[in-house]
């Protein structure tokens, strides 16, 4: 049997911002904790946020995200949320931000502690329809998160791991790919691969669900095709409405499953140091997988290589290579900063991450141990 859901509303143009007020208004949310981060504050964005809300209406924030959210955080938020009477939660920034407003949305209805709820763990059971409104506006186009189901956290014993339900699916994601104008361009580039990844991964996943092949491909033709118009003009709102939308895409077809790549990162952003960029690692990662994953994919490779406008028989894990080095990012995860020493513990976290399961080609430790020898560089 094959199910297939997408149940989320997704309000799409340049200029969504402004539709806060009606979105906040069919949720009930009167109250709302703004969960965003320091990056966002000094941008402006924040302020941006705080001129869209309804007339009258009082916000607690709490925009101390960190670039991996983490379980210390959001039993900070949570106590920002209850200490303020909220009654919903508008996530506001890039993955992260938006992951921490999910788990803060969890515990402000769910006892603690939050490890009981993360999937490797059994938690999706233990997570009730009691889940906080959750309004997410992403103002990066890579994790899709605002239409995904689930969040990546960092526990405090350093485990990245998923708490994954549909109770965790925001009820609003707000699109604006206003909200993207003047990104770096390395954090264009990063969260774009971020992106990417997500749709060629699921792509590429064993499971059926053939709507989620067809969102995913055209996913990766968008990103594929505008990130490096992206990445060179901040102000190119065509290319910047692409790559949202291709993030978007991305994460519309999360419940198809990723693989080994976000296994692998999955892990590496647990480190408390280096603090690794999520979307950077799947970049790098990315290339060595593909070829560990070849052969395994039956004609999806070449129905990739089409829909990026390359040949047939192109050399996917080549032009990611290839692509990354136009756009800047690192070549391997020794220059990220990655310590061989750290590298057992890397591979006992992806062998046991919950993407591991959906990857096209089954894995062992061994094979995980070559996999980041491959990637050290």
């Amino acid at each position: 049997m094959t199910v297939i859901n997408y149940l989320t509303t997704i309000i799409f143009e340049h200029g969504a911002l402004a539709k806060l007020p009606d979105e906040m208004a069919a949720l009930g949310i009167e109250r709302p904790l703004i969960v965003t981060d320091q990056g966002i504050v000094a941008a402006g964005l924040l302020e941006r946020l705080r001129a869209v809300l309804p007339d009258g209406a009082s916000a607690a924030v709490f925009d101390g995200t960190p670039p991996n959210p983490t379980e210390a955080a959001v039993v900070a938020a949570v106590d920002v949320y209850k200490g303020s009477g909220c009654d919903g939660v508008v996530a506001f920034g890039g993955g992260s931000s938006i992951d921490l407003g999910k788990g803060v949305a969890l515990l402000a209805t769910h006892a603690p502690p939050l490890e009981q709820y993360a999937l490797i763990l059994g938690g999706v059971a233990r997570i009730t329809p009691a889940v906080a409104p959750v309004i997410a506006i992403p103002t990066t186009a890579g994790t899709g998160s605002e239409v995904g189901r689930g969040a990546l956290l960092t526990l405090d014993d350093g485990r990245k791991l998923g708490f994954i339900s549909p109770g965790m699916l925001p009820q609003r994601a707000i699109c604006d790919p206003e909200l993207t104008l003047g990104l770096s361009a390395g954090l264009t580039a990063a969260t774009g691969m971020d992106a990417l990844t997500h749709c060629i991964e699921n792509y590429i996943s064993p499971l059926i669900n053939p709507p989620a092949d067809a969102i995913a491909l055209d996913g990766a033709a968008r990103a594929f095709t505008h990130i490096e118009r992206a990445v060179a003009d901040g102000a190119d709102r065509e290319a910047r409405w692409h790559m949202l939308m291709a993030a978007v895409q991305g994460g519309l077809t999360f419940q198809k499953g990723l693989g080994a790549v976000h296994s692998m990162s999955h892990a590496l952003g647990g480190l408390a140091e280096p603090v690794l960029h999520h979307g950077t690692l799947n970049a790098v990662i990315l290339p060595p997988v593909l070829r560990y994953n070849a052969g395994h994919v039956g004609a999806r490779y070449a129905a990739l290589a089409s829909a990026l406008g390359l040949a047939a028989d192109a050399d996917l894990a080549a032009e990611i290579e290839a692509l990354n080095l136009r756009l800047g990012l690192p070549a391997n995860l020794r220059q990220m900063g990655v310590e061989d020493a750290v590298l057992p513990k890397m591979i006992e976290y992806a062998q046991a991450d919950h993407c591991t399961e959906t990857n096209p080609r089954p894995l062992e430790g061994a094979d995980f141990e070559a996999l980041f020898a491959a990637t050290m560089g």
